[in-house]
């Protein structure tokens, strides 16, 4: 599947996929959960906030939390609740050869913010970012879209923390430019052409010599 602005439908349905519907008696046990995690990550950051301690605030074994859903990441995900296929974003960046990285992000980041799921995707981080939860967004960005990036670009090691954070910052620009303030030629490109002109800079960000020192 594509996630380039020329797959809309296809971004479209992905964004479909993976919700099942709730049995009756879930409900409030995942509610509860969600709940609890949105609480943890909120007081102690997505790193300190164990599963065991997510659990004790919600009421319930650990064990439940895995039973719903999965890993921590995967909590994560449910509670920022963007109406995307986080995998599939995960799977079309790690696809990209490393020299390549920067202007895959940048086709691909766009491409879903251009298609019929990108309004409401917009939408779910503005009242994020306006409930004060901006945390929770850095956290699933770092930690769910691009922490298999921060790995591969680890170089000087340690630096691939700071690489990620100079494209992220660098990325939010771009989606600020085209998606908020509205700025022309931006607004009008394509994501292939933001792809040819952004993706170097991204590049040199990843993977250029930015004189890092080890840490």
């Amino acid at each position: 599947m594509s996630l380039s602005p020329h797959g809309a439908d296809e971004t479209s349905e992905a964004a479909g996929s993976g919700r099942s519907g709730r049995r009756p008696g879930q409900s409030g046990t995942r509610e509860a959960i969600l709940d609890a995690a949105r609480a943890r990550f909120a007081e102690v950051g997505f790193d300190k906030a164990s599963i065991r301690s997510i659990a004790s605030t919600a009421g319930v074994d650990p064990a439940l939390v895995h039973h719903y859903f999965g890993t921590k990441q995967e909590l994560l995900t449910a509670v920022v609740d963007l109406p995307v296929d986080t995998d599939l974003i995960r799977a079309h960046i790690a696809a990209a050869p490393v020299d390549q990285l920067g202007e895959t992000i940048v086709r691909t980041v766009v491409g879903v913010w251009d298609s019929p799921v990108g309004a409401s995707a917009i939408a779910a981080f503005r009242a994020i970012l306006g409930g004060g939860d901006a945390g929770l967004v850095r956290s699933f960005v770092l930690e769910v879209i691009l922490k298999d990036v921060r790995h591969r670009v680890d170089s000087p090691p340690g630096a691939g923390g700071t690489r990620v954070a100079l494209a992220v910052a660098q990325m939010g620009g771009v989606l600020m430019a085209r998606k908020i303030i509205g700025i022309e030629p931006i607004v009008s490109m394509s994501a292939e052409e933001l792809g040819r002109l952004v993706g170097p800079s991204l590049q040199r960000y990843l993977t250029g010599d930015l004189d890092l020192p080890p840490s």
